[in-house]
């Protein structure tokens, strides 16, 4: 990307189907890497194990970026989500004028905010070990979807939706308790999605010509993990379920690593696929 436009395509929609999908069009006409679609509102956005991603018009930043990794060792296309939800961590706690370290990871594509009984960002990891105390709730999701990985056709798009200006009187009653956004987090502080875009694109443009050096700072990923020393409880696909002690992550392959007395070590990789969702104590 040295010496060539970042990103190399950004357009702002008021509304869409997905952003997702405008990206995908574009790189499979030939749109070179990164190119940028953001949108007021998405009438079909969706989550992961297809679960949708509604909001209303501007309550939110919708935005997903479409990358040509032939650069990217084809195991490894979960790196590019890492520094896209680091990048946007950064970027929001900016904007919110939120503490360092408030907007946290929960393994493996939502960023999260825990508060205390009175609704304030906790951001002390050591405090996070009081489960009673904390309320944990989602401030983004992240979707990456990938085609033609280990070829030179290799596609990446990674869309990221933030609850933004979002005021809790207007959350879904359905998701109030478990849910909050930048405004929420902030006490009623106005958040400008366009400072917010611009915040993250320009944090997000160093780590991404590290990772297309084959540098990629796991230390940052992981210490913003909020599952590590945890009790999660991992909901299979089938309907099953067990709860096990969350260790911290793998750099290597992206994996939730857990306590496993079964094994040799005393510990195994969860992958993502593994899991339809992950739940820390009992509180998300």
């Amino acid at each position: 990307m040295t010496g060539s436009a970042f990103p190399a395509r950004l357009e702002w929609f008021e509304q869409v189907g997905s952003t997702n999908d405008v990206v995908a069009g574009w790189l499979e006409a030939d749109q070179p890497e990164v190119c940028v679609a953001v949108a007021d509102e998405q009438i079909a956005g969706r989550g992961r194990s297809g679960r949708s991603w509604l909001a209303p018009a501007g309550a939110a930043l919708l935005c997903s970026l479409g990358f040509r990794p032939t650069w990217l060792e084809p195991e490894r296309p979960w790196r590019l989500a890492a520094i896209v939800s680091l990048a946007m961590a950064d970027a929001a706690e900016d904007v919110a004028g939120l503490a360092d370290g408030a907007i946290r990871l929960k393994w493996p594509n939502d960023l999260v905010v825990a508060t205390d009984a009175d609704g304030h960002p906790v951001a002390d990891p050591a405090a996070l070990g009081v489960p009673t105390d904390l309320a944990i709730r989602k401030l983004a999701g992240v979707l990456g979807e990938t085609d033609g990985l280990g070829t030179d056709a290799a596609r990446a798009v990674v869309g990221i939706g933030v609850n933004a200006g979002w005021p809790r009187r207007d959350f879904p009653p359905d998701l109030e308790a478990t849910m909050t956004s930048l405004s929420d987090a902030s006490g009623g502080r106005p958040i400008d999605r366009r400072e917010l875009l611009d915040g993250f694109l320009v944090r997000l443009e160093g780590p991404l010509e590290a990772l297309r050096a084959g540098r990629f700072d796991d230390q940052a990923w992981s210490q913003r993990q909020l599952t590590n020393g945890r009790p999660v409880r991992l909901e299979r696909p089938d309907g099953t379920s067990e709860t096990v002690q969350a260790i911290g992550v793998d750099s290597a392959s992206g994996a939730l690593v857990v306590a496993d007395d079964r094994t040799e070590t005393g510990r195994r990789d969860v992958f993502v696929g593994e899991i339809r969702h992950l739940r820390i104590g009992g509180m998300v």
